[in-house]
């Protein structure tokens, strides 16, 4: 079975910073692109940043120049540095990956159970 753990959320003073993570553990041979995406109350999920596995990113524009996200293959990890943190950055962030389990079967848009980031002004 497959998992993606997030971690890292958590209460910040808006300026701030924040690091999330996301491990994927579990039978994969393989990973692909993975991303970040976020959840507002009464708001549709949307893309935060999602990197490649060679390491190519895009960003909402409503994060570039203050988040950068990062990936360690090796660890099967995806990394998103939050910095200059605004009270419009609060929602539930979820990790996202593309990957290929042990069994070699191809899931698209495999989730986490999210966690929390709230930025108080």
């Amino acid at each position: 079975q497959v998992q993606l753990v997030e971690s890292g959320g958590g209460l910040v003073q808006a300026g701030g910073s924040l690091r999330l993570s996301c491990a994927a553990s579990g039978s994969i041979f393989s990973i692909n692109n993975m991303g970040w995406y976020r959840q507002a109350p009464g708001k549709q999920r949307e893309l935060v940043a999602t990197i490649t596995s060679g390491g190519t990113s895009n960003y909402a524009d409503s994060v570039k120049g203050r988040f950068t996200i990062s990936r360690d293959n090796a660890k099967n990890t995806v990394y998103l540095q939050m910095n200059g943190l605004k009270p419009e950055d609060t929602a539930v962030y979820y990790c996202n990956a593309d990957l290929t389990t042990g069994w070699r079967i191809s899931i698209v848009g495999y989730w986490g159970q999210g966690t929390q980031v709230t930025v108080s002004s």
